[in-house]
C-alpha cells in the first residue's frame, strides 16, 4: 500500500502496512495523538489526518482539509503539515531541525522515525496547533 487507502479508520490503514513501515507509523500516531491530542483524527484523503482547518484560496476556492496528516509512500513516510507562521509553512522552517528528512513546503518525507529529532516534531506538531493557515496562494492555483 502506498500513499491513499481504502481504509476507513486509522487503525485499519496502519495494520495494512507491511513492516517495519506499521510500526514507525504506528509510533508517529501515538506521537501525534500524545502530543496534541485536541486534533482529531480524521481519514481526509483516504491518508491519517489529525484536525482540521478551512482554507481560501486568492482564486476563491475553499474547503476543509486536514491541519497535519501521515501518508506511507514507496521510499519514505511523509508528514504533512499544513500550517502557516509569518508566511512560512512550518514544515520548511522546522525540516533543518528535524534530522535526516527531504522537505518541501508543507511536507516532511524519511524513511525511518529513529531518524527524526522527537523534540523537534513534538515542537513542530505544537506549533501547528497554534498556527493553522487560513488564506493560501499556491503556486498554479487557478481553481
Amino acid at each position: 500500500m502506498h500513499g491513499s487507502s481504502d481504509a476507513a479508520t486509522h487503525e485499519e490503514y496502519i495494520e495494512a502496512l507491511p513492516e517495519p513501515r506499521r510500526s514507525d507509523i504506528r509510533r508517529l500516531h501515538e506521537l501525534i495523538r500524545a502530543t496534541v491530542p485536541q486534533l482529531e483524527p480524521t481519514m481526509e484523503f483516504h491518508i491519517l489526518g489529525y484536525g482540521t482547518y478551512h482554507y481560501r484560496y486568492a482564486s476563491g476556492r475553499e474547503g476543509e482539509a486536514a491541519l497535519v496528516s501521515v501518508a506511507n509512500n514507496k521510499r519514505y513516510i511523509s508528514l504533512y503539515v499544513c500550517a502557516v507562521r509569518d508566511g512560512h509553512y512550518l514544515a520548511e522552517t522546522f525540516a533543518p531541525r528535524l534530522g535526516t528528512v527531504s522537505s518541501g513546503r508543507s511536507c516532511i518525507r524519511f524513511r525511518r522515525l529513529e531518524k527524526l529529532d522527537l523534540d523537534a516534531l513534538r515542537d513542530l506538531l505544537r506549533e501547528s496547533v497554534a498556527h493553522p493557515p487560513g488564506e493560501l496562494s499556491p503556486a498554479g492555483d487557478t481553481r
